[in-house]
Order: structure tokens, then sequence, then C-alpha cells
């Protein structure tokens, strides 16, 4: 069944994605900051975006005027090479792009179950709804730190939760997470998939055909009504 409000767009290679899809970022973050004054962009960390963020940084925008925030986080230190703000700060955050506003998730709770309140007001500063946001996925399915077999997949996936953060303990993937829940992720205008992988097209093809959201939880973005969805992807 198609899914209609689900745009995709393919390309032949990463570079070719990566300069496209900077240029569309760009031009979302351009018309917000110059309909409402400021612009926010919530970013995923991992492998995939790095080429994404380096292209990124050097688009001329008032970066003066662009939050920027995660959807999820690893509950390391920010110094880790494993943490997403240190991959933002280290590859999003230089240049031009070194003087936008951002707010990690990571604080000074001892555990994410007592961090998520904390990270939850803290996003309160970006604008909402987000103007972009750009979403990975993994093999198994999830987005964000959704994992399928947490715990905390059916309160994340909560369409009627105050949109915020949760704590993730994912049985599957190392270190315990925050993420931002379902709620607070359509809380935007736009989002964005960003795969790349024969693998992981084959997983998201899996996803598009309707099923439980606890077996691929990125069916609750791609099958969602509220917010369009584009899908880039590249081999």
């Amino acid at each position: 069944m198609p899914l209609h409000w689900v745009h995709e767009h393919h390309f032949p290679d990463s570079p070719t994605l990566v300069h496209a899809l900077s240029g569309e970022i760009k031009v979302d973050l351009e018309e917000a900051i110059g309909e409402r004054g400021a612009c926010s962009l919530v970013v995923s960390g991992g492998r995939t975006p790095r080429a994404l963020f380096e292209q990124l940084r050097t688009e001329a925008l008032d970066w003066t005027k662009v939050w920027i925030a995660l959807a999820d986080e690893r509950w390391v230190e920010t110094t880790s090479p494993d943490s997403n703000e240190y991959l933002v700060r280290e590859t999003l955050l230089q240049d031009l792009a070194a003087a936008a506003h951002f707010i990690g998730l990571k604080n000074p709770a001892p555990k994410p179950e007592a961090g998520a309140e904390w990270a939850s007001r803290a996003l309160t500063r970006v604008p909402r709804p987000f103007d972009v946001v750009v979403l990975g996925m993994g093999e198994d399915g999830h987005t964000a730190s959704l994992f399928p077999g947490s715990l905390a997949l059916a309160r994340g996936l909560d369409p009627a939760a105050v949109p915020g953060c949760i704590a993730v303990n994912a049985l599957t993937a190392p270190h315990a997470r925050l993420s931002l829940n379902l709620s607070a992720l359509l809380d935007s205008r736009r989002i964005i998939l960003y795969i790349e992988g024969e693998a992981k097209r084959h997983v998201y093809l899996r996803a598009r055909v309707p099923g439980t959201v606890a077996e691929y939880p990125v069916r609750a973005i791609l099958h969602q009504r509220t917010v369009p969805v584009d899908v880039f992807w590249a081999p």
C-alpha cells in the first residue's frame, strides 16, 4: 500500500545525497528564519550523518538564529567518542555553524531515568514545532533510541504522551540512553529519514508494510499522517 505522505528520494551515491540533503535543510532553515526569526534542527548521531554534518556546517545561514538539538543520546560523558553530542560538536558545530545554539541531552543527573526530566526541560528552549528533524534507522528498525524489545518502547511510542525525553535501556545496544519520544519527534514541521546501504533499504521496505510498531519502531514515523516524511537513500 503506498504511503502517500512519505516521499522517497534516491541517489546514486552518498556524496550526491549529502549535497542535496544539506541544501534542502539549508532552504528549510532559511525560510523558517525569514518567517519566524529563528529555526530549529533536531539531528541523530551514529556513523551515517557525519558527512552530512561536515557539509551542512559550510552552508551560508544566519547560524546565530539556528537552534540544534539531539533526537537521542547515549548516557556517556560528552567527551566520549560514543557521545552524539561529541559527534555534533566535532563535525557540525564548526566553521560557520559554530555560532548556532546547541542543546544537548546528557546532563549532571546520576542516571538517565533522573536525567530525562532535566533534558525535557532543556529542550523547551528550542523553538517548536521543530523545523526539521533528521532521523536515522538501524538494521533492526529502530529510530532515535526507540529500540524493538526495549521495555521503554511502548511508553516512547505512546502518541498521547507529553512530548519529551525518556530513559532507554536497550538490550541490543550499548549504553543506557535518552531519547525523544514519538510525541516530541512529531512536534515538527518536517521529518527526514536518512539511510544508506542495501541492508537498511530492505528494512525500510519491510517497515513500509503495515504491521506492529513493536517489530519496527520506525513504522511509527512512516505510518503517521501528521508530519510529512522525506526518505533520503543511497546505496
